[in-house]
């Protein structure tokens, strides 16, 4: 709060003590009083009314200072309300009600979009619920009939119907996973049995080295992480040679690094940096016009919430190479 402007807002009070002095002098000159007392009576008048202002403006300062340092700091600022205090003047007292008035608005509204947007994350789940059985029947038939151009188009419909579920739980995930100890070879198993027959329908061969680690996280919510790397290693395989996957997992200090290395068509160096955003394609989505830029994206999201970091690497007709670093939380072990 600036004292130059608070002045300016009080041009008021000054026209108004003008006035007085100017009326007190007439009335003084009129009835011949002596000039001392008239001005015994404009320093007292002076000095009152300077002490008023001055209250006023340390008193007003103090709040208004504290209000907007709050806001400015404050990650949610309108929590502001729970840490000022209660002001001692009335304008203050104003003020503080109003924001309370803003603030319940504000909450009520929040509310209802967040039961509104509830609602429709469960109905989302219960369609894609009842969306996956009959893909999940029809997937079997194909198999059944060795039909590979529409296992190749319902398995592509499953995982995007799973990105679609995981999508919007990733949303409100922390009601969604939970963080545990689990072996890490018994989620790697799981993967490679969901994608057994497109591996060997595609003659990728799957190597697993050395994953008997325990790590903490949640079981579903890793599975979806590697289904997306594994699902993308499929699908930018090499058209000529021997096409693997490589997955291996070693212990650093504190750590568990999980890597995932194919020998596919590789990322563009300038594509590296955007591959977890949402959406984006990039060289090889061009080529492979089925990408929709989502899988790696949700990958990410999931993985800080799950206190994970996920790198890549990967030079173009080489490899690419992806990294999944578990820390291991003694907090965690307390618990468990």
């Amino acid at each position: 709060m600036r004292i130059g402007q608070f002045l300016k807002d009080k041009y008021y009070v000054f026209i108004a003590a003008f006035f007085f002095l100017f009326f007190l002098f007439l009335f003084f000159f009129a009835f011949k009083v002596d000039s001392s007392l008239f001005l015994v009576t404009f320093l007292f008048f002076f000095t009152f009314l300077i002490f008023c202002l001055t209250f006023e403006y340390l008193r007003k300062k103090s709040f208004y200072n504290a209000l907007f340092m709050n806001v400015e700091h404050l990650e949610k600022a309108y929590l502001v309300l729970e840490m000022i205090e209660n002001p001692t003047f009335y304008e203050g007292k104003l003020w503080v009600h109003i924001l309370y008035l803003i603030n319940k608005s504000m909450n009520e509204n929040v509310q209802v979009l967040e039961e509104k947007m509830l609602d429709f994350k469960e109905y989302i789940e219960m369609w894609i619920h009842e969306a996956k059985l009959p893909i999940s029947s029809l997937l079997l038939r194909m198999h059944n009939q060795k039909d590979r151009r529409w296992i190749e188009e319902l398995k592509r419909m499953e995982d995007i119907v799973e990105q679609v579920l995981y999508y919007t739980r990733s949303e409100n995930a922390t009601k969604d996973y939970f963080i545990k100890e689990v072996s890490l070879d018994k989620i790697i198993k799981s993967v490679a049995l969901k994608n057994k027959d497109y591996l060997l329908e595609n003659k990728i061969d799957l190597q697993v080295l050395n994953v008997h680690f325990k790590v903490f996280t949640d079981s579903k919510w890793l599975e979806f992480i590697l289904n997306q790397i594994v699902n993308n290693s499929i699908k930018y395989r090499r058209e000529e040679g021997q096409s693997y996957i490589q997955m291996e997992a070693k212990e650093e200090n504190d750590r568990v690094i999980l890597s995932i290395l194919d020998n596919g068509i590789g990322i563009l160096a300038s594509d590296i940096s955007k591959v977890f955003d949402k959406s984006f394609t990039g060289q090889n989505g061009r080529i492979k016009a089925k990408a929709t830029g989502m899988g790696l994206f949700i990958a990410k999201k999931m993985c800080q919430k799950l206190g994970h970091v996920i790198t890549i690497e990967s030079k173009k007709n080489v490899y690419t190479k992806v990294y999944i670093t578990f820390s291991k939380n003694k907090f965690y072990e307390v618990i468990h």
